[in-house]
């Protein structure tokens, strides 16, 4: 019936002048079309397409006849399997590349969600023919192509392990691989015309760049790209990205170039869309391929100090370390490792501190050691926080200290920040170690910052525990190692200001704290003594208010643990304070 149909509509279409098809014979076609290629009549519409009488009728109206085809090619039907191919590949050499191109395009956009890799796959070859038939003014075309492909490709699950890329279920890896070859001919065409300069070239150039930072942004900044135990088998993906660096020198980009862009920031006419082509996501991955895993080393001179690639590499870890993606923050924090370990110990001036990123980057290192739900990122993020201030000069860990003290806004982060006070201290007061940054003058306004109530007496003392336990660590050690009549820290000139302004506030807000706790403690006990004879399977439950804020729903016991704990916490803050008082006793 439709093969019957479609003669009919042939034999019309034979019958009008210079190819001057109407709407109705497009749509009448391609619906008779459509129909024989669904019902199996692949081998009699082959004969028909190949036709020489027919070649201008399907020259004109063919391409409309892909998607119909490419649906029975990814079916895989053995029987009209070869007979579409054919017809395609007929397509291919007498439709017009452009409405093959739109065609194909659509095809590649339509694509199911669970057929998407095998759609690029199937598809890949018979683009890359047609977009070669476009001569030298093919540029906008293989960039809007490579554009929809790797659009499709984006929305394909990134394996997480190496196990996952080996079985490629979802065929990402394929089609990565792919994808380097559908580039190759464009790619040796910018190289072969690199000399010449022609504007033909720049504009191919400038897609395939393009191409290059999109592939860097998405799958390999979410791609994990660990190296095996046998370096002879690298990953797909890991072998995908060294071929992505290798476009980006063929087709004459400088990687040194590309990484400092942001610091030469061209300011000339079209500068917008100079940023808009290298997107800061896609060069910090490039930074995080040749800094953390050593690709495309040789591309990157050695003349450049540590201290210059750390300074530019701050941008990049900046972006990686404010997103919320585990792969992200991973490669911001190995990339922060990675530049700071090739800086020498002690080493950064303090004027690195007035720079944008070097604020930002300990702020949003500080939120993933304490917000980030993974434990080996914050674990690493803490390892990275220390690796970072063993790198500043004395003068700029004084500082980083001060800043860091009044915007962390953590009570973790700043016990930690005043350990690191106290070691610089202990440093600095060893016989031939001058450290004129942690004591006499320069320390006081430090110690101020550290031995001080953030609410004063009505400081909430668990939440603050781990300040308020080295501050108090710190001035111990302090009285104890600083004599009275050598003062080289200058505490005991300080001394009477920090009782007054801290000790007092903490004896006041210990005495408060545990006197709440204890009421509430004894509320329990006398709670439970009026309702054991009530109690019975399922055990009473209650709420408990503690520093104004209410406890969750639990049993009466895990309250009592709970205040008791806090009770003990009292008691361990109390025995520091009651050592610190007998000593400044004792050398009064």
């Amino acid at each position: 019936m439709a093969l019957e149909e479609l003669k009919v509509i042939i034999e019309r279409c034979r019958a009008v002048e210079n190819d001057s098809f109407s709407s109705d014979d497009y749509e009448l076609l391609v619906s008779a079309g459509r129909a024989c290629i669904e019902q199996g009549d692949g081998a009699r519409l082959e004969d028909i397409v190949k036709d020489e009488k027919n070649q201008g009728i399907f020259r004109c109206m063919g391409w409309n006849l892909l998607g119909p085809l490419v649906q029975v090619l990814l079916r895989k039907e053995e029987e009209s399997l070869p007979h579409c191919l054919a017809i395609l590949t007929h397509m291919l050499e007498v439709c017009s590349p452009k409405e093959l191109l739109i065609g194909l395009l659509e095809q590649v956009e339509d694509a199911h969600p669970e057929a998407i890799a095998e759609t690029i796959l199937l598809l890949l070859q018979p683009l890359q023919k047609v977009l070669l038939k476009l001569g030298t003014k093919k540029a906008s075309s293989v960039g809007m192509a490579l554009a929809t492909l790797l659009n499709q490709v984006a929305r394909l699950p990134v394996p997480y392990t190496r196990e996952q890329e080996e079985d490629d279920t979802f065929g990402l890896c394929r089609c990565c691989a792919a994808l380097l070859v559908f580039v190759q001919p464009f790619v040796d065409e910018v190289s072969r015309g690199l000399e010449t300069k022609a504007a033909q070239q720049d504009e191919l150039k400038t897609e395939l760049l393009k191409f290059c930072m999109k592939c860097l942004k998405e799958p390999l900044l979410n791609a994990q790209l660990k190296e095996g135990t046998d370096s002879s088998e690298s990953s797909p993906l890991r072998k995908f990205a060294i071929e992505i660096l290798g476009v980006l020198c063929r087709i004459g980009e400088s990687i040194p170039e590309l990484l400092f862009h942001h610091l030469l920031k061209r300011k000339e006419p079209g500068f917008l869309e100079e940023d808009a082509r290298y997107p800061v996501e896609s060069l910090a991955c490039l930074a995080y391929l040749l800094f953390v895993h050593h690709m495309a080393t040789d591309m990157f001179p050695a003349v450049f100090s540590p201290v210059f690639v750390l300074r530019f590499n701050m941008e990049y870890i900046n972006t990686l370390l404010t997103r919320k993606e585990e792969s992200r923050l991973q490669k911001g924090l190995d990339l922060y490792e990675k530049t700071l370990t090739r800086v020498e110990d002690d080493s950064l001036p303090v004027t690195l501190l007035d720079l944008k990123t070097f604020f930002s980057v300990p702020q949003n290192l500080v939120k993933v050691m304490t917000q980030c739900p993974v434990q080996h990122l914050r674990t690493k993020g803490l390892s990275v926080f220390q690796l970072s201030i063993d790198k500043f000069d004395l003068e700029a860990k004084h500082k980083f200290f001060r800043c860091m003290l009044k915007t962390s806004h953590h009570a973790g982060v700043e016990g930690y920040v005043i350990k690191n006070i106290k070691n610089q201290i202990d440093f600095g007061l060893k016989p031939g170690n001058g450290n004129p940054w942690f004591v006499g003058s320069h320390l006081l306004p430090l110690l101020r910052l550290v031995l001080c109530l953030p609410q004063g007496p009505e400081t909430d003392l668990l939440q603050n525990m781990d300040r308020i336990m080295e501050s108090l660590n710190l001035l111990r050690y302090l009285l104890l190692r600083d004599k009275e009549y050598e003062n080289e820290t200058g505490i005991w000139t300080e001394l009477y200001k920090i009782e007054d302004g801290y000790m007092k506030p903490l004896r006041v807000a210990l005495n408060m704290s545990r006197a709440h706790y204890q009421m509430e403690l004894k509320s329990i006990r006398d709670s439970q003594r009026l309702k054991a004879r009530e109690a019975k399977a399922s055990p009473p439950v209650c709420t408990v208010t503690v520093d104004s804020q209410q406890l969750p729903n639990m049993t009466p016991e895990m309250q009592l643990q709970v205040l008791q704990s806090g009770l003990h916490t009292f008691d361990l803050i109390e025995s520091i304070l009651v050592r610190i008082e007998e000593i400044v006793e004792e050398r009064s």
